[in-house]
């Protein structure tokens, strides 16, 4: 069976190595992108089965990239999970008016990030 395949978009390199290290070791292949015109250059490119966003990233924030993507028929149905540190009430408002599949308050556990990964995916395939 392929590798499912997870585009995650962050600014942030340290989160960043960090996320794409654990993502591998949970049988993830996994594309960066370090901005949000970056990562939608990239999800156009390699066509992923999920998308993982930032939400503040400079030239182009998650909340417009999830935004974006949804607007376009071929990503309608992509599992797209939102992290960001922004509260988990504006959270709760704010990524499912733009489209996300679900979102994940930073600071949050690998094995939670992980767990959404695998649950969303699922879904995805049903």
């Amino acid at each position: 069976m392929a590798r499912k395949h997870v585009v995650y978009v962050d600014d942030n390199l340290d989160l960043t190595r960090l996320v794409e290290a654990e993502l591998q070791d949970a049988g993830y292949e996994i594309t960066i992108a370090n901005d949000g015109e970056e990562g939608i250059e990239t999800i156009l490119s390699v066509q992923p089965d999920m998308v993982i966003l930032d939400v503040m990233m400079p030239l182009m924030n998650g909340w417009e990239v999830c935004k974006y993507l949804r607007n376009k028929e071929e990503f309608k149905d992509l599992p797209i999970l939102m992290l960001t540190g922004v509260g988990r009430l504006v959270n709760d408002m704010t990524s499912p008016l733009y489209g996300a599949s679900d979102h994940l308050d930073k600071p949050f556990e690998m094995e939670d990030l992980i767990e959404r990964v695998d649950t969303l995916l699922a879904k995805a395939e049903l």
